[in-house]
């Protein structure tokens, strides 16, 4: 009799351990983001709005080289650059060296990832195919989850969410994220020129040469990258695709003349640790602060965007469409792969999880830049429905996840067993016949949680 794949089940010990710190890191990463967020609103609304105004517009950079850019371009392609960069790693580590590594566990969160984009791109057409204006080029701002966002959310509202359902989370809006730069680099590249970004391949490909041969001199990798990402942008395409580029070229696991697999972290999960602390603590809460301050115009403003069809699109988008894309998403997976929901798990924690997936903020505040461009009316309107949506989102799934508390916190307790000599936890050495199943496979470094080390 075949054993059923487990959706949701216990990964390694490797895995659990490497995702709970990622998440710390990013929890204190989304509090930055919700705190500089909360100043560029205040400051766009107060007295003070016209300084607020000129220190996003200031221009900087050489005009030569058109990178005479504002604050606020700067934040938003460059600074995004090292986010992407930073997501891009993680993506290649799970899929290479994770427990993603296994097509039965990444089809979850990849499926996931597309019923969580495209069910919310489908409300924000349907809210708004009646105009003529333009309105339909923000059909992918509710497309993607801000990872620092949900979990300073999660973090808040002190959930003993599972470490399955948390590495779920992580992964999938690492997807998304990825995606939604394959959507901007596809639709929203106006002025494209291709010779630029043939020469970008060329810094690319030595940078991709360097990491491979395992080099970490930051005085040849950075000029590299900083190469990369000025011709990536002078072709049009949008810069954060650069960071995405160099991040595939980075090895995950490390090489057999440096010891392979058993010899310890590879060059991508130390870059992830160096760059991630500056990706998450000043990029992303950067870019919110020259994003995020939009001007309500008072209670009668407030009621026009919020009254507007591209705002109602976007908050639907990014609550209804989120919750039902990413839960349909995992139903389908259920389904057509007959396997089952972890047994310590109810559909309910699929609901608040996805809930959490409709908090956008970084790349949704990004895309509508792009869509409809800084000044137009539309453009603040679109903001309003983001932190409309994104607030209304956070809201339902604090309530859902509090209701499951209760269980969760007895889970935990469940799990918080003796620890051996090793310090892993012997729920992640006594594994039942399930997980055995679900987690054998061939390779080296096999940890006693049935993980293989990168």
């Amino acid at each position: 009799m075949t054993t059923p794949t487990r959706l949701f089940g216990r990964g390694s010990w490797t895995e659990a351990s490497r995702v709970a710190a990622v998440l710390r890191r990013e929890t204190v990463g989304g509090a930055l983001l919700l705190a500089a967020a909360a100043v560029a609103l205040v400051w766009a609304n107060s007295p003070w709005a016209d300084s607020y105004e000129a220190l996003r517009d200031t221009r900087v950079g050489p005009a030569s080289l058109h990178l005479d850019l504002t604050l606020g371009t700067w934040a938003a392609d460059g600074l995004l650059a090292i986010f992407f960069f930073v997501a891009g790693l993680e993506l290649k580590r799970e899929f290479v060296a994770g427990d993603l590594r296994d097509p039965r566990r990444a089809a979850l969160p990849v499926a996931a990832a597309v019923g969580g984009m495209a069910v919310p791109a489908l409300f924000f057409v349907l809210f708004n195919l009646g105009r003529d204006d333009g309105a339909l080029r923000g059909w992918a701002i509710p497309s993607a989850t801000d990872i620092a966002f949900a979990l300073a959310v999660l973090a808040v509202i002190s959930t003993h969410l599972p470490s399955a359902l948390r590495t779920f989370l992580l992964t999938l809006a690492v997807v998304d994220d990825l995606l939604a730069i394959v959507v901007i680099a596809i639709f929203y590249t106006d002025d494209f020129s291709v010779v630029p970004l043939l020469l970008a391949l060329v810094p690319l490909a030595l940078f991709g040469l360097l990491v491979q041969k395992r080099i970490r001199s930051w005085w040849l990798l950075l000029p590299l990258a900083a190469g990369t990402w000025v011709l990536v942008h002078e072709s049009g395409v949008h810069a954060t695709v650069a960071g995405v580029l160099l991040a595939f070229t980075v090895p995950v696991v490390r090489s057999a003349a440096a010891g392979g697999p058993d010899a310890g972290p590879g060059l991508a999960e130390h870059l992830e640790h160096r760059l991630r602390p500056l990706s998450a603590g000043v990029a992303v809460p950067v870019f919110a602060f020259f994003s995020a301050g939009v001007a309500v115009g008072g209670l009668s403003g407030l009621t026009a965007s919020v009254t507007d069809s591209v705002a109602v699109g976007i908050a639907v988008g990014l609550v209804a469409g989120k919750a039902i894309g990413i839960t349909a998403a995992t139903w389908l997976v259920s389904r057509f792969t007959r396997a089952e929901l972890d047994e310590n798990l109810g559909w309910p924690d699929v609901v608040g999880l996805a809930l959490l997936g409709g908090i956008g903020f970084t790349v949704s505040l990004l895309i509508t830049e792009l869509a409809f461009g800084l000044g137009s009316s539309t453009y603040d309107h679109a903001k309003v429905g983001i932190l409309t949506g994104t607030i209304v989102a956070a809201a339902l799934a604090a309530v859902v996840l509090r209701l499951r508390n209760r269980r969760y916190r007895r889970m935990y307790e469940e799990e918080r067993v003796d620890h051996d000599a090793d310090g892993i936890p012997d729920v992640y050495q006594v594994r039942t016949v399930d997980d055995d199943a679900e987690h054998r496979g061939p390779g080296p470094g096999r940890t006693a949680g049935g993980s293989a080390e990168s």
